[in-house]
């Protein structure tokens, strides 16, 4: 048994959500019991003691939304990139690098990827794949680093029609070998959707095919209206908005996840509602991509769709896009009141609850029962901090490289913010030396 205490402990358990002096006693891959640091020391007298010193101990963060590929585009200049709008940025940027990908780019890409998310935090990931350079195998170059760093993660391949038939169908076996690569674990830490692109590069064929290869209990993670041309190629070529059209092919669903959905109408939120599709919103990724704010508020209050934040491989740290998700409606509502209550609920509660619709174990809190993903941070609170100020203190206070403790599936991953168990110079040196390697490929 393991034991984290005199800490603040932030459990986000209704019933025990803050505890000036807590501890948080872990059994095996759970939480046993959370209480005071007496309580459970007196209760537990032989377990294992980590003492934080009166740091803060809280669940550790899910992230609905990443492009582990993406990794190797910081820094990387290419020859001739001069986008003028979003169109240009997918083909000229993102499609030349993943269409470069080869499995040992995406292997050191998701195990620096992975690293990086220990470090934040974060320690549940869901992300979205391509690496048309070099596509079977690709899912399992991720299921090994998620292994070998510890990080539970739930992974898809993105299917498209851009580089042709063959290349479609490569992906859709892809997902369908991984998927039924998952269904055999039986240890709750990784698990698997169908991965679509987006509507505006697959046919009705490519569709077709994909529902043929995917069980039942098992649902799409895809790109909906992210750009105004997906908006125009769905309704010129098959008449009817996105949403819509996914509709009719039984995409929408509650293990489905659809990505953005900028440009929707009050309609497409109400299929997205019926069907009680999740919908992750990715703030810094739309404003860096110039492709406009999503009416996430909208359909949050108004239509209560569930609604959850990712990073779209923007980064590895949840608390960025918190701080982005929290000014990014309220400037483009002009309302100061915007935010405040809808996306600490989308990080904090949405968020896991969307990530249980396939992990088993609860997430995203502190109790008896629950997944023992648990983080530590370094943080001094210049004012009290209580429990009805939690989330305002982590949004002006708080950053990912706080962390200094990163607990998973009960295995100590982080302490004092070197990793366990895993060489992380190797690891960041062959992925520098990689990704040295993918830019000479991209640029020749």
């Amino acid at each position: 048994m393991l034991l984290i205490g005199n800490g603040r402990v932030i459990s986000r358990d209704s019933d025990n959500l803050y505890l000036e002096n807590g501890c948080v006693a872990i059994t095996d891959d759970q939480i046993e019991q959370v209480g005071t640091t007496e309580e459970m020391k007196q209760k537990y007298p032989e377990a294992e003691f980590i003492d934080v010193k009166g740091k803060v101990i809280m669940p550790g963060f899910v992230n609905m939304h990443n492009h582990i590929y993406s990794t190797f585009a910081r820094g990387l200049s290419i020859n001739g990139y001069h986008p003028q709008n979003f169109m240009d940025i997918l083909r000229d940027q993102w499609w030349r690098i993943d269409g470069t990908l080869t499995l040992q780019d995406s292997y050191h890409s998701a195990t620096t990827a992975y690293v990086d998310c220990i470090k934040n935090g974060v320690t549940t990931v869901f992300d979205h794949h391509a690496s048309y350079g070099e596509v079977a195998g690709s899912l399992g170059m991720l299921s090994q680093a998620a292994d070998e760093l510890g990080v539970r993660t739930c992974l898809c391949y993105e299917v498209s029609d851009r580089n042709g038939e063959a290349q479609m169908k490569a992906a859709v076996k892809e997902n369908a070998d991984f998927i039924k690569t998952a269904s055999k674990r039986t240890d709750d830490m990784q698990k698997a959707m169908m991965g679509l692109h987006a509507s505006f590069t697959l046919s009705d064929a490519s569709l077709e095919l994909c529902a043929a290869n995917k069980p039942a209990d098992v649902g799409y993670h895809i790109h909906i209206a992210e750009g105004m041309a997906d908006v125009h190629d769905s309704l010129e070529k098959y008449g009817k908005p996105v949403v819509n059209r996914l509709f009719d092919f039984g995409i929408l669903g509650e293990k489905s996840m659809a990505g953005h959905c900028i440009y929707i109408s009050p309609r497409e939120m109400e299929l997205i509602k019926e069907t009680n599709t999740m919908v992750v919103t990715n703030p810094e990724s739309n404003m860096g991509n110039a492709v406009g704010c999503p009416p996430a508020m909208h359909m949050f209050n108004e239509y209560k769709i569930m609604m959850g934040l990712g990073t779209d491989g923007y980064t590895q740290d949840m608390t960025e896009t918190y701080k982005v998700a929290n000014i990014i409606h309220k400037h483009h509502l002009g309302d100061p009141n915007a935010a405040w209550s809808e996306v600490p609920q989308m990080l904090f509660d949405n968020n896991p609850k969307m990530a249980n619709r396939y992990f088993e174990k609860p997430l995203g809190v502190l109790k008896a029962g629950a997944a023992a993903d648990v983080i530590v941070l370094d943080y001094q609170a210049p004012t009290p901090l209580t429990e009805a100020n939690i989330n305002s203190h982590i949004l002006f206070g708080m950053t990912g490289r706080c962390v200094t403790d990163t607990i998973i599936n009960g295995q100590i991953r982080m302490r004092n913010r070197e990793l366990v168990g895993v060489d992380e110079a190797k690891i960041w040196a062959e992925g520098q030396a990689q990704g040295q390697d993918l830019w000479q490929r991209i640029n020749s």
